[in-house]
């Protein structure tokens, strides 16, 4: 059983610049041992360099990882797993988007997505622990399309309810569910309500 002191947190953000008000960097310093990567925003797509980030993040952590990641954040974190078979504490996912359907105009074409090497976005089971958290009314995917994601690789599913895309532009701000989901596989303990 480990305490989050005997954690190290790795933060992968998805597709956005930098937003202070974002949960993950206001969640950043709350906890002891963080390292964030920076914002890869929507116009560098290169998956290459952000498996190539996660994996440096993970090999310099002085102590057991749990990556959490957010949107974009939790496709790259899987195409990191599936190409190092790395083995870590955890991860955090909470709302992966659907990159087999169109996005928000503000995002890149799926076409983009496809040639930096996203998709197809891997459906194997991780090899480590899993929570995926997801949002009944994500407007970047569809519950069951994020459930069909978790159960592929191998996670438990905490359904949100209503919270969009669990960003600023939705309300969130503080996330005050995160650090709870986090503690649990830090101590290797069920999440209760989880979805298998």
């Amino acid at each position: 059983m480990k305490d989050l002191h005997e954690v190290t947190v790795v933060m992968v953000p998805g597709l956005r610049e930098e937003t202070p008000a974002h949960w993950q960097p206001l969640l950043a310093g709350e906890l002891p041992n963080v390292r964030s990567l920076p914002a890869q925003g929507r116009t560098n797509i290169d998956l290459d360099a952000r498996v190539a980030a996660i994996d440096a993040a993970v090999l310099t952590a002085p102590v057991p990882v749990i990556v959490v990641a957010h949107s974009g954040g939790c496709i790259a974190t899987a195409h990191w797993a599936r190409r190092t078979g790395r083995k870590i504490l955890g991860a955090l996912l909470a709302t992966p988007p659907d990159l087999a359907q169109p996005l928000p105009p503000e995002f890149p074409a799926l076409s983009a997505f496809a040639e930096a090497g996203w998709t197809p976005v891997p459906k194997e089971p991780l090899p480590f622990r899993c929570i995926v958290a997801a949002s009944r009314n994500d407007p970047l995917g569809e519950f069951a399309r994020v459930t069909e994601m978790a159960s592929g690789w191998g996670a438990e599913l905490v359904d949100l309810g209503e919270v969009g895309h669990l960003n600023p532009a939705s309300g969130y701000g503080l996330w005050p569910a995160a650090c709870a989901l986090i503690r649990s596989l830090a101590q290797g303990r069920a999440v209760p309500g989880a979805l298998a």
